[in-house]
Parts: C-alpha cells; structure tokens; sequence
C-alpha cells in the first residue's frame, strides 16, 4: 500500500541538502552557501560561522525562497548572510 501512497503524493519526500556549495568570509564571520533541493528546486539556505573565545558559533537560515540552479540559490544566500551579518551582527550567534 506504501507504494501506492508514494506513487500518488501521499508521501513527501524529506529535502536533501546538497552541503556547502559556496563559502566566503564577511567581517570575521564564514558564510556557507547551502542550498538543498526541495519540490525539484534549490531552496535558499546557509549557515553563517564565527570563532569567539576559540569556540565556533554558528547560526543557521532557511528562506522560502526557491531557484531552478544551484549556482543561483548558492549566490543569493550569501548575500542574505551579509544581510544578516550587517543587521545582526555578533547578536545573530548569541543564545
């Protein structure tokens, strides 16, 4: 019956994640692009990293929006991920 479900949309598949695509290093911090494929398309996503007192920090996002090449989606959560940095700060990876 499963397959009969799975065949049907009665089960959606779990996202992938495709892994660092991309990374860069804006004011101190890392940004990893990671994207990962959802609905047949590149969902936004990265993760942004910082040492402090020799412990890495991090902070992971997810948007909802969605690019048909990996490239693209990669490129875009950089730049979200200097948005944040800029708005945020070291107050992101607080908590």
């Amino acid at each position: 019956m499963s397959f009969w479900k799975t065949l049907f949309g009665g089960k959606k598949a779990e996202p992938v994640p495709a892994g660092p695509v991309k990374s860069v290093a804006y004011k101190g911090f890392t940004i990893h692009a990671t994207p990962f494929l959802e609905g047949g398309q590149h969902q936004l996503s990265g993760l942004i990293e910082k040492e402090i007192d020799g412990v890495t920090k991090s902070h992971a996002f997810i948007r909802a929006d969605r690019f048909p090449a990996q490239e693209e989606a990669a490129d875009f959560a950089l730049l979200k991920g200097r948005q944040l940095i800029d708005e945020q700060g070291d107050k992101l990876l607080a908590g």
